[in-house]
This record gives C-alpha cells, structure tokens and sequence, in this order.
C-alpha cells in the first residue's frame, strides 16, 4: 500500500514466501493488538471532535494531517518511480511527496484518491493507513493489513512491518528497469548508488548520486551523466513544483529517512524475536515445572543477538563516509536540529556534521523514540548495559571502532543528561 520500497517485483508473490514470523498470532498478534500509533491516537481525537482536519483545493488533506502529526514540510522528498498503488498518478513530471517525522511517514500524490499514512506502533511496527480525499465532518483513516504487508512485511523488511527504500534507473515514464541494477538504500550505502528515481535538491560537492536522471537508453540505463543531476537547488528546473506544499526535495532529509526507515525495521525485529525467545523462555519453564529456571544459553543468545541489532543501528555501524560538504535547500536540516533535547552543553543528537558523516555524534536520536521505549524490558536492559560498555570503552569490539573516544564520551554526557530512564548502573 504505502510503498517506499522501489521493487515492484515483490508485489506478485506471496506472504508466506517471505515472512519469518507469524506475525497474525501471539505473541506479535499485529492484526488484533491494541493499536498505539500516532495514526489511531489522531483518529480518536477526530472522533472526540477534539481535532479537525481542513480540506483545502491544492493537497486535500494533506496539509491539515501533516499540521495534526507535527510533520513538518521541509521533510518533502520527491519519487517518480512507480512505486505506490496509486502509481498511475506519479510518473517524472508528477512525482509522490513523501514526508516523515520520528515515528510517522506521510505519502501524496497529486490528483491522488488517498492520502497514505504509515504509524510506527511501538509494539507492532508499522502499522498502515490511508485516508480518502474527499470532505467529511469526521475523516477517517483506514487500516490496511493483508494489502500492504504483502510487500511491506517480507525478506525486504526482513520479514516485519516496515518500510524499505530503493534507488533505480527509471525510464521516461517512472518505471524501474528492472533488467539492471538496483540498490536497497540505507546510511551504509555509497552515495553513488543512490536516489535513482529520486528528485533531489541541494549541495553535495563532488560527491554523484543518480537522482534527477532518467535513463535514456534501456539497453543500456546504467551510461548516465551523474553529473547532470548533480548539486540541483532549483527543481522548478525540471518539473512544475506548484502543485507541491514546497518546491523542495531536500538532500538532508534523504540521509535522515535512509538511517531512521531501516532502523525502525531494525527496532521492530529486535523487539519480534525478543518477545519470541521470552515466549520460548516460559515454553521451557513450564516444561520443567520450574519458573525460576536459569536462563538457558540459548535464550540468553537470543537476546544479546537483538539487542547487537538495536547497536547497529543506534550507533551508525558500518556508515558510508561523506566526502564532501552536504546541504539542503528546505531548512530541514535547521528544523530537524532544532527538537533536541539538548545536554547541559547545548549539545543534541540531532546536532548534524554533513561534512564526513550524516550526525556530529554518531548515536541515533531513535533512542529517545516510542519504538526504543517500547522495546521488551529485558531487551532494553541488555541494550542499555551493552551501549554503556562501548560508550565507556570497556568494549572495544572492532565492530565500533569507528567511533573515537572523545565520540564515546559525548554521546554518553549527552544521554545522561537527556535520557531519564537509563539504568542507575550509568550513573556510577
């Protein structure tokens, strides 16, 4: 349904074929749990008439939703590939505009039936909406399960509820050719390889990517000039950027969505197979006709295995180095830095550096986010206590060797000032 994902392969085969859990049962049960995303608490609030939502000629309701989720529009990024169900809307002259806070993704196209929303649910992940551009006095927003976890809860999402995003060479109608490369984007991938399919506006140096191209020859999509796309400030240039809420598709907000959309997947799995070891964990115990077994070497693997994977991603492993001054055009960069919180020394985890890495210091603000806080007790704990052996230097794995020990220290004067719920063992 909402698809970030530009691999329209995927679409014609089956759940079953890809997915690792069983997400439908205990003890995930995501079509039946109680819903806590941003998308149902707004709704609630519709129903309550306690929010309204406007409906105006240019973007429906767009504007109004984006106001009601404190989604700012600088975070607007621009896809022309035909990646969405509405994909007969978006091709190089009208692009989708997505945009995204911490824990919301919003999709529009112009002239489009819905407005697509994704809400990340800090025990189920995302958790998928749209909503019909048509005035109501109580709009509402549609869940949609089976129809978008097709693609949206599969080996590209690594089998949970989320959102991956994808660079092609798309040909002059929005179509990825499939018969070449394409890439699965993250904060590791090389700036080479990203954004085909993709308006981008802003400064990047010498630094090529593939957006704002289109491939002219499907035999052979891959002879582009990158330079022809490159450091675009002016998208006016290349497409009618009226019917858009802003006439951006900011590099900066490119980086920020490629880190936070794999690590909120990264958060969800974590959280999936740490409710599956406990849940495993208890199996064993009434076997045993013991509640207080020992933990078994097993389980406890298990564990550590998830709360590694919540590192990765916290602490920017493996990232793709910057070689050049990167900026935007939108102010989201500024706006973005501007939510904090901040230590006692004005410093913040969404403080940038876009010099020779995405942040300044290199702990992800997710941290502070619904779906960290919503991660299993147990699964935090062992998190926590493994985040404190790198930032104190007790672990000096080589997996973290890319963060110095000034980094180290920064990130955890930061976080004891900022974060309230660290363990009492930090505080020594």
């Amino acid at each position: 349904m909402f698809r970030f994902a530009l691999f329209l392969a995927i679409a014609v085969l089956p759940l079953s074929a890809f997915a690792q859990f069983d997400i439908e049962h205990e003890p995930i049960n995501y079509l039946k749990a109680p819903l806590a995303d941003p998308i149902s608490a707004l709704q609630k609030q519709i129903n309550a008439d306690e929010v309204q939502l406007t409906f105006d000629d240019k973007s429906g309701y767009l504007a109004s939703v984006l106001k009601a989720l404190n989604v700012s529009e600088t975070s607007q990024m621009l896809v022309f590939s035909k990646t969405s169900f509405q994909r007969s809307r978006i091709n190089p002259r009208t692009p989708r505009a997505i945009y995204f806070n911490d824990d919301v993704y919003i999709g529009w196209c112009v002239n489009g039936d819905v407005v697509e929303v994704t809400g990340v649910d800090p025990q189920l992940g995302a958790v998928f909406y749209s909503l019909e551009q048509e005035v109501s006095d109580h709009p509402k927003f549609t869940r949609h399960t089976d129809t978008c976890t097709l693609c949206h809860a599969s080996s590209v999402t690594q089998g949970v509820p989320g959102h991956l995003v994808r660079s092609v060479f798309p040909d002059s109608s929005g179509n990825p050719i499939l018969s070449t490369s394409t890439y699965r984007t993250t904060w590791q991938s090389p700036f080479k390889e990203r954004w085909g399919g993709w308006y981008v506006s802003g400064t990047h140096g010498q630094q090529r990517h593939m957006g704002n191209m289109i491939a002219k020859n499907s035999r052979d999509p891959e002879a582009f000039d990158p330079d022809a796309g490159a450091n675009v400030t002016d998208l006016s240039k290349l497409i009618n950027v009226e019917p858009y809420l802003t006439p951006h598709s900011d590099i900066v907000a490119f980086l920020v969505f490629e880190h936070q959309a794999p690590a909120h997947n990264a958060l969800t799995l974590a959280s999936y197979q740490a409710k599956l070891a406990l849940r495993d964990e208890d199996i064993l115990r009434k076997i045993d006709k013991d509640p207080n077994s020992l933990r078994t070497e097993g389980i406890q693997r298990r564990l550590d295995h998830s709360a590694d994977l919540v590192l990765k991603h916290l602490l920017f492993v493996d990232e793709a180095p910057l070689t050049d001054r990167v900026q935007g055009t939108s102010g989201f960069a500024e706006q973005f830095a501007a939510r904090g919180p901040r230590d006692k020394r004005g410093r913040s985890l969404r403080d940038f550096n876009l010099q020779t890495r995405i942040f300044q210091y290199p702990c992800s603000y997710l941290i502070y986010s619904a779906a960290f806080e919503g991660l299993p007790a147990e699964l935090k704990q062992i998190t926590y206590r493994k985040l404190h052996d790198v930032l104190t230097g007790k672990d000096q794995s080589p997996t973290y060797r890319h963060l110095s020990a000034e980094d180290r220290q920064t990130i955890l004067d930061i976080l004891l000032d900022t974060k309230r719920d660290l363990p009492a063992s930090w505080q020594t």
